[in-house]
């Protein structure tokens, strides 16, 4: 089997959720006795040819002298190529910026969508983007052969909405077991004394809520931020807006999933803010790593972490559970959430799947 990975920025995962999953699929795949090639971006940092037998095809991508625009030209070059290449199966990771192409397609190989979360929904975009982005989701569901949804809502919601039946396969992760607390001494910080957060400095990521939280509790604590602060305007006011509160400390981004596993591990609250998408992996991999959860109020969160998590609206509910919760009290839920990985989201089960799903569908073409 022969298959295209396409809608990232390319592996080893430099920037975010579907470049970790790509990472963790393609390597699977390839060990599956596929043949694959993921699309990288020429940005990308790693320039090899090879990634642990996975085929990288560079492609010129001017979004970092053009901005956006240049993110459409870089999916137009990825799809361009993926026409030379007699692939079975071309797996497009989102749709707001490649979409657009699909009468770009090769004919011969299944397209096969993840559609993400509803990107139109983010609170970054304006009336026309998020105008263009339902457009654009409209096209992905067309010129698709098959849809999959990372979880039960957004499954609901394309089959209801486009009356197309989706395959729900949700993301995976490991649980975290191998641990070094030596590495803390890296971040200036001690095990269980601290808390954090990972993700995109987005408004949909209420990074700002929770933050004013933190303030609010008056707590003394180190609040560690993972993510860039730099990329964008939302980002940059954010970082000044709490710079004089010596406990909130911004790290810019991390990709050592090695350190990033370990600062999950030994924190003592980690807080997840997202609120738009289906199955987020950086909430995935917090389960996975023994982490009591304060996560955004909101049905994508709860459909994973049900009740074994504690839920946030605005910045008092974040003080009054900086103040009065105790991880050690907590172990049922963390333990609950561990299980949840092992038996729902353990990534070589999710894997298996997408390779299960491809060659299912690979047969109903050839019948």
């Amino acid at each position: 089997m022969k298959i295209g990975i396409i809608g990232t920025r390319g592996i080893p995962n430099h920037y975010g959720g579907f470049e970790q999953f790509a990472e963790y699929l393609a390597t699977y795949l390839v060990q599956h006795n596929c043949e694959v090639y993921v699309y990288n971006s020429s940005n990308h940092p790693y320039q090899e040819p090879f990634f642990n037998g996975v085929n990288i095809i560079h492609c010129n991508d001017p979004e970092n002298k053009i901005g956006t625009v240049g993110q459409f030209i870089y999916d137009l070059n990825c799809i361009l190529d993926s026409r030379k290449k007699d692939l079975d199966i071309i797996l497009q990771l989102g749709y707001t910026s490649s979409s657009i192409w699909s009468f770009v397609f090769p004919k011969k190989p299944l397209i096969i969508t993840n559609m993400d979360g509803l990107e139109w929904k983010r609170s970054k975009y304006n009336f026309l983007v998020k105008r263009f982005l339902k457009f654009a989701e409209r096209l992905a569901v067309k010129y698709s052969d098959y849809l999959i949804a990372d979880s039960e809502g957004i499954k609901k919601y394309i089959d209801n909405k486009y009356h197309k039946n989706s395959k729900f396969i949700a993301y995976g992760c490991q649980v975290v077991t191998e641990i070094d607390e030596a590495t803390l001494e890296k971040y200036q910080v001690n095990k269980y004394s601290y808390n954090m957060l990972i993700a995109r400095i987005e408004p949909e990521n209420n990074i700002e809520t929770i933050l004013d939280g933190v303030v609010l509790s008056e707590t003394k604590i180190p609040f560690l931020v993972i993510g860039d602060y730099t990329i964008n305007s939302f980002g940059k006011r954010i970082k000044e807006k709490f710079k004089n509160t010596p406990q909130i400390i911004f790290l810019g981004s991390i990709y050592n999933n090695y350190d990033l596993n370990i600062l999950r591990f030994y924190c003592n609250f980690y807080f997840h803010g997202h609120s738009v998408g289906g199955t987020n992996p950086s909430l995935l991999e917090a389960m996975g790593s023994s982490n009591f959860i304060i996560a955004h109020n909101n049905i994508f969160n709860k459909a994973v972490l049900k009740e074994n998590a504690y839920y946030f609206y605005t910045p008092e509910d974040v003080s009054f559970y900086l103040k009065n919760k105790d991880k050690k009290l907590e172990e049922g839920k963390i333990q609950r959430n561990l299980e949840k990985i092992n038996n729902e989201y353990d990534i070589n089960r999710i894997n298996g799947s997408y390779l299960s799903f491809f060659n299912k569908c690979l047969q109903k073409k050839h019948c």
